[in-house]
């Protein structure tokens, strides 16, 4: 059984995991879209919008309704997607961690 010092420095590592797979999500970009690609948004793992691309189509008035119903899908695609990337990026981190089965990550 390991004692204090090494739990104090398996924790100490832990975090540092930690902290190296939360800058990383960052780095990792997805896209989100909607109305078969007519709105697509580019954000981070972390949910941060990179960019938003509208077909010109969508660009008239009497579209603003439907305009507006595809950019909320596609938000909402992009931070689906951006959740899945930051838990991916966290399973991984984790995986060489020494935790207890079934334990799970406060993220």
């Amino acid at each position: 059984m390991p004692d204090f010092d090494e739990i104090m420095k398996m924790a100490q590592n832990a975090q540092a995991e930690l902290q190296k797979a939360q800058d990383n999500l960052d780095k990792v970009e997805v896209e989100g879209a909607s109305g078969g690609g007519l709105v697509k948004i580019r954000a981070t793992a972390k949910g941060r919008i990179l960019n938003v691309d509208l077909d010109e189509s969508l660009l008239q008035p009497s579209e603003k309704t439907m305009l507006e119903d595809l950019i909320a899908a596609a938000l909402n695609d992009a931070r689906t997607k951006a959740d899945q990337a930051a838990n991916a990026e966290m399973q991984k981190m984790s995986a060489g961690l020494p935790l207890p089965p079934g334990f799970k990550m406060p993220f």
